[in-house]
């Protein structure tokens, strides 16, 4: 069905259908790539379903992927599941333990007090069944928004995670990867949204550690930064926007869930990132930036008025309609970039 890969343009299953699997990550496995995230499938925005849970898609070329269900199910009949449709659960990721010889999923659940929690589920298989092992998590007693999780050669695992409206935390795993440790650094404090960094996504080259993140405005887009360091604790130190050449400061109108590196190219390293309104391009990044830095700044007292367009943004929820941008990084020397591409081959990088 396709032979390259179309940032921003609807991507279909080879049955046709929509591929759901928002703020995801990929992992290869045997040969086989396997998409995983949020099923948005039933989400419409006017019904109380945020998810129907994790759905996992394969493929071996990167271009097609074949649908292979739901392998996180979600929980209709239990209204206090963390997994219930109208739980705001996010993020999945999942890694393999070598030691217990588990995968691991760790999923963001976001309560309607605001409040943020973890959810942490083992499977003895990829697709599953996978079952809970930890509810109602809150790492380091922390509000633990969005993250990514990363495991060593030597088997050692670590979570990078949003310490909400706040700043950036390396924690360790404990020796399971079912939670954390207690030791953990801290990075790229902010005092507020926008300007607070989110969406973690860890890849490591030529022995750098490299830290992709975005800043806090929701579902609309903005500029997100590259970071690097020479341990998985750092320090950070930060490059710079990750899309230099993007004049629309909204990171090709995208958020970045992951990043992963292609088996068999001596190179080639993807930036998985979820297009969630495309149907609000034309919103200015720079105006609801400043509204957003008004609504968190304490000592703000500017009031904005919002423009109806930006309004019925924000009371856009439907995300089953969010498409997906995935482009490939470009290093010179260390420094990381991402530039756009109307469409690209995997073919042709080395």
């Amino acid at each position: 069905m396709y032979d390259s890969i179309h940032p921003g343009k609807i991507w279909l299953d080879t049955k046709g259908n929509r591929i759901q699997a928002h703020g995801g990550s990929v992992i290869y496995l045997d040969g086989i790539y396997y998409w995983y995230g949020e099923n948005k499938e039933k989400t419409t925005g006017e019904n109380d379903i945020w998810h129907w849970g994790v759905r996992c898609y394969a493929s071996t070329d990167l271009y097609n992927w074949e649908d292979k269900g739901i392998i996180i199910p979600p929980e209709p009949d239990n209204p206090q599941s963390s997994l219930h449709p109208s739980s705001q659960m996010d993020r999945p990721h999942i890694i393999f333990n070598k030691m217990t010889n588990k995968f691991i999923c760790w999923l963001k659940i976001m309560h309607k007090d605001g409040s943020q929690t973890v959810t942490v589920l083992t499977a003895d298989h990829f697709l599953g069944p996978y079952t809970k092992v930890r509810e109602s998590l809150k790492p380091l007693n922390m509000n633990a928004g969005d993250f990514d999780l990363a495991v060593a050669d030597d088997g050692k695992a670590y979570y990078y995670f949003e310490r909400v409206h706040s700043e950036t935390i390396c924690a360790d795993l404990t020796d399971d990867y079912t939670d954390v440790t207690g030791y953990y650094s801290t990075h790229f404090p902010h005092p507020y949204p926008p300007y607070v960094r989110e969406a973690t996504a860890h890849f490591y080259r030529n022995g750098k550690h490299y830290l992709a993140t975005s800043g806090t405005t929701g579902y609309l887009p903005n500029p997100s930064e590259i970071a690097i360091a020479d341990t998985w604790h750092g320090p950070y130190t930060v490059l710079g926007n990750l899309h230099p050449k993007d004049g629309s400061d909204t990171s090709y109108h995208s958020q970045i869930s992951s990043v992963f590196k292609v088996e068999g190219k001596k190179d080639l390293y993807i930036a998985v990132a979820d297009r969630w309104m495309p149907k609000h391009m034309d919103l200015d990044y720079r105006k609801y930036s400043k509204a957003f830095e008004n609504r968190f700044n304490p000592n703000s007292k500017e009031q904005l008025e919002l423009d109806e367009n930006l309004i019925r943004c924000i009371l856009d929820k439907n995300t089953s309609v969010a498409d997906y941008v995935w482009l490939p990084i470009q290093f010179d020397g260390d420094r990381a970039y991402i530039d756009w591409k109307e469409s690209w081959k995997i073919e042709d990088y080395e």
